[in-house]
């Protein structure tokens, strides 16, 4: 039976409001080949001269203020030295992953002869490295590094050292109240840690280690003839650190650059170009968003309802027929996924269907025949469509009804795991386990108490929450001047990223004449629209609509986008949404 929490007072859903980024200083310096439109955009992000988007490598930070490496380092170079066996503990979504891979790759190049790795299935060991995640290792390694996962692992850590195991977590989790006492701990999220960016996602903070591993080898005369080259490593890097939605900060925009300029060269490993074959995108025009929703998706697949091993495979395999088998399983999966994140979005859709106010501030739902893996997607349709914070919950396994894991998502001005904290520190013991991020985080409890997190939930969000808030809002760039909707600026916007989290993609809004339009497919719309100032008319479509026909006279927000037909490129409007005018 399915549960939403709603309590006493309701609060009216708001509707949908345009807002506009307003530059943030006046732009100068700029090639006169650079379009005005795009200064303004940059403007916008904060990027008010050339310096801002030159994503060079020379310009990654060092890694020298990044805490921990030290300690780090010295154990791995040891362990090289010393021929140890080396376990990397992943995780199983795409940061994870890809983290994985470059952990594994990256040694390997460094020198290390035994290197192995392993990630937890979310329904037998729980996330992170866990005593059972330990337990299963056969044979046991001498030292286990973490990516992506570790800084919570305080009893999985403990059954390493039990075992004669030396542990070095890598993490970009926020910490909790008690670390786990490892051999090594590098994160930049650290209280303390001095390192600049504190947004590098997991496989980052990997990479990271690595280029600090290569130059302590460098120094012990490791290398006797050229030095490996780790920035082969960084189409995976892009990968993870696009998918993670971590924000693209100037550091992550250098490192997501760099890998797209390296699959766009045709340079990415076998699984990657495998990956970009099935989501049927072109490596040569490559954008982020290619990765964050196209081959991101299938890789967490595999981690969702699955197992991640066929993933980070994908992901080592140097044999192109491998890596598209693997692909393939990964698509199929894949498509799993979106028939069951389908079917459990409509449902909890029809919870709330027909709603014109909701009770609950922070809302919680539940529905035993939902799947732990999927509840993350669930918690995010729910936030878009309620516009706050919200927590879906699932069953732990088919053959554990009796706890709950749940996945929130969050909106701007409410740090979700700092909710979460606390909850845990009013009410000890109701939360079993918990971590995350601002926008996102991960918990489980007893099913028996999820009306009580529901409560603490939603009081939480009321005490942290302004009204105004709640206005869901869509910001853009503003108007386009009329005759600039061309092909020239639509492959500027396009080179000119890596578009993402905390640096969003162009976004436009016009008022616009309906000239016609089709249905194009199932709930897809294929428009001509009519700039009403100059009488243009532009190419345009929109995805996944719930309207019968659009609006004769509307305002759209839109993305100017190249559309590549048969080797011919055309300006596009994708629009995001749309209202009568």
């Amino acid at each position: 039976m399915a549960s939403l929490a709603l309590l006493a007072r309701g609060v009216a859903l708001s509707t949908l409001e345009l807002r506009r980024r307003e530059p943030q200083g006046e732009p100068s310096g700029w090639d006169a080949a650079v379009h005005p439109v795009l200064q303004r955009i940059y403007a916008a992000r904060g990027v008010l001269q050339p310096v801002g988007v030159e994503h060079r490598l020379q310009r990654l930070l060092s890694p020298q203020s990044l805490g921990g490496l030290d300690a780090a380092i010295d154990l791995l170079a040891a362990a090289i030295r010393d021929d140890q066996a080396i376990l990397i503990a992943g995780d199983y979504d795409c940061d994870g992953a890809t983290g994985t891979a470059v952990a594994v790759r990256g040694l390997r190049l460094l020198g290390a002869k035994r290197v192995s790795y392993a990630v937890p299935n979310r329904f037998v060991h729980g996330y992170g490295l866990t005593p059972a995640l330990v337990d299963s290792l056969q044979p046991r390694p001498q030292l286990i590094v973490t990516v992506d996962n570790g800084v919570a692992s305080v009893a999985g850590v403990a059954r390493a050292h039990e075992l004669g195991m030396r542990v070095i977590v890598t993490d970009h989790h926020l910490p909790g109240e008690r670390l786990p006492d490892c051999d090594a701990m590098v994160n930049p999220n650290l209280v303390g840690d001095g390192f600049p960016s504190k947004a590098l996602a997991g496989v980052g903070v990997m990479f990271y280690l690595l280029l600090a591993l290569r130059a302590k080898l460098r120094g012990q005369g490791a290398f006797a003839g050229s030095e490996p080259d780790l920035s082969t490593l960084l189409d995976l890097v892009a990968l993870g650190t696009v998918a993670d939605l971590v924000p693209l900060d100037f550091n992550n925009r250098v490192l997501a650059a760099a890998g797209i300029k390296r699959i766009r060269s045709g340079r990415a490993c076998a699984g990657i170009n495998a990956l970009l074959e099935c989501a049927k995108r072109s490596a040569a025009t490559l954008c982020a968003s290619d990765l964050g929703y196209s081959v991101g998706p299938r890789l967490n697949a595999a981690g969702r309802l699955e197992d991640m091993h066929i993933g980070i495979e994908c992901l080592l395999t140097d044999d192109a027929a491998t890596a598209r088998r693997l692909a393939g399983e990964l698509d199929a999966i894949n498509r799993t996924r979106r028939e069951l994140q389908a079917d459990m979005v409509a449902e909890a859709e029809a919870m709330t269907a027909g709603l014109t106010d909701i009770a609950a501030i922070g809302v919680a739902l539940y529905e035993p025949s939902w799947h732990a893996g999927v509840v993350g997607l669930v918690a995010s349709k729910l936030k878009e469509r309620l516009h706050r914070p919200a927590v879906a919950f699932a069953p732990a396994s088919e053959d554990d009804a009796d706890h709950l894991r749940g996945s929130g998502r969050s909106i701007p001005g409410f740090h979700l795991r700092d909710a979460l904290a606390m909850i845990d520190a009013r009410q000890p013991g109701l939360i079993e386990r918990f971590g995350g991020h601002a926008m996102a985080a991960g918990l489980s409890l007893r099913a028996v108490d999820f009306p009580r997190f529901a409560a603490a939930f939603d009081a939480v969000a009321r005490e942290l929450i302004a009204p105004e808030r709640l206005q869901a809002a869509l910001y853009t760039d503003g108007e386009l001047p009329a005759g600039s909707l061309s092909l020239e600026l639509a492959l500027q916007l396009r080179a000119a990223g890596p578009w993402g989290q905390a640096f969003p993609e162009p976004l436009f809004d016009n008022l616009f004449e309906c000239a016609g339009w089709k249905p194009m497919g199932e709930g897809h719309w294929r428009l001509s629209l009519r700039d009403p100032r100059d009488g243009s008319v532009h190419d345009a479509v929109m995805f996944n609509v719930d309207s019968a026909a659009p609006p004769t006279r509307l305002r759209a927000a839109y993305e100017l986008v190249v559309n590549d037909w048969q080797g011919r490129e055309s300006p596009r409007l994708l629009l995001r949404h749309v209202e009568p005018a």
